[in-house]
Order: structure tokens, then sequence, then C-alpha cells
């Protein structure tokens, strides 16, 4: 019924918060691979504040890896809907208000943040292939485009809508791991200060006085989701973090 703890090997919950620990564990993981990889062959994230006449023949000289890379990249927010689910089966004793509310941010981060980042194999994509034969005159249209969407799909949509909707899932997570009398105090601050970090560092497009929490949030972001993943699967198999 709602609102009881796992209980039993045979609990349905079981194996959906352990999924959810996996996913999240397994997204930190791939989103570090990515991210280096992209970082090493397309100077990323400092590329995403680049002209359009820089970019887009870099992005097309990535090639078919490159451009399977960012598909993958596009994906991995997904992850994002397993983990909220999860964090709601495993908390929800004592924390279903805030976690039935985390669990929906979980999925609006899933979504926005996936949207943003499909932009880069796909439209982007086409226009980089544009990019090579057009003329000055289409070139500073393919450059309005390209302009127009990286601020509306990547720094509103992706960026800025993705990372309130993460903070708030980690904020209400950390509430929730706060409310569990087994589980240490720290791991649930930790929690909140992650969900912080994330909801300041969003205004980092709008103003640069945030730009070093941002930096700090893209260590604490995949640490965190360790963190979380790890205890989720320790909690799916009974144990408590220590």
């Amino acid at each position: 019924m709602p609102g009881e703890p796992i209980r039993g090997s045979d609990s349905p919950a079981r194996g959906t918060v352990l999924a959810g620990g996996l996913a999240l564990i397994g997204g930190a993981l791939a989103f570090l691979g990515v991210f280096t990889w992209l970082a090493i062959r397309f100077d990323y994230p400092d590329v995403l504040d680049g002209r359009a006449a820089d970019v887009l023949p870099a992005l097309l000289a990535t090639g078919d890896t490159g451009r399977a890379v960012w598909a993958l990249y596009a994906v991995l927010p997904l992850i994002w809907v397993p983990a909220g689910v999860a964090a709601f089966e495993a908390l929800r004793a004592r924390a279903a208000g805030p976690m039935r509310v985390a669990m929906i941010f979980a999925a609006l981060a899933a979504l926005s943040m996936m949207l943003g980042l499909m932009r880069w194999p796909s439209i982007h994509w086409e226009l980089a292939r544009a990019w090579g034969t057009a003329g000055e005159s289409e070139r500073a249209a393919l450059a309005a485009v390209f302009d127009g969407l990286n601020r509306y799909l990547g720094n509103f949509v992706g960026e800025f809508l993705g990372e309130l909707s993460v903070g708030a899932f980690f904020t209400l997570s950390g509430v929730g791991l706060l409310r569990e009398a087994r589980t240490p105090r720290w791991l649930g601050w930790w929690g909140v200060v992650a969900g912080v970090l994330c909801l300041v560092g969003m205004w980092r497009n709008m103003t640069s006085s945030v730009d070093l929490v941002a930096e700090v949030n893209n260590y604490s972001l995949p640490l965190w989701m360790l963190a979380l993943g790890i205890w989720l699967v320790r909690r799916s198999r009974g144990g408590e973090t220590t």
C-alpha cells in the first residue's frame, strides 16, 4: 500500500528501486565519458558560445562518430525517468508528497534536456551540411537559425528548464533522505546542496555572477548521481548507507 516501506525480496518495488539506482550510476559514468570525448574532439562546452562559422564546420568534422556521440548524449537524460520513480518508491514511506513532486520534476528534466541536446545530431547537423555550399546571404540565414536554436532549445529549454527540474528533483530527494531515520543526515544535506547548486547555476546564461557556482555544479552533478544511485541500489537490497 502507498506509504509502506519496501519489504521482502519479492516486492515489485525492489526491482524498480534497483533499476533506478543502476540508471543513475550508469548515466553518471556515461555522462562523464561523453563529456570528456566532446571536450577533446569538439571543445565542449566552450563551443556553445561559438559562432556558426566556426562551430558548424567543426561539428561536421567530427564525422559519424561525433554524430553518434551526440545522439547518445541526447538520450542520456532519459535516466531521470527511472531515477525519479525509484526515488519515489524508496522514500515515499516518510516523504510521499515531496517525492511525488520530485518524480514529476525528474520526468520534466528528462524531456527538456533531451529536447535541448537533440538539436546537435539533427537540426544543427543539417545546418552544418548546408553551410559548406551556402553563399554569403544563405550563411547569414543559417547563422540566425543556429543562434536562435541555441538560445531557445539550448540555453532556455535544455539548460535553464532542465537544470531547474534536476535541481528540484535533487533538493526534494535530499528532503526525503533527511526524513529517513536510518539514513545518515549528511547524505540528505548533500542532496539538498547539489539541488541548490543546480538552481543557482542555471542562471549562468543570464548573468556571469554565477559562473563559479555553475562550474562547481558540473562536478557536483555526476558525483551526486553516483551517490544517490548507490544508495538506491543498497536500499533495493534492504541495506542502508552508513
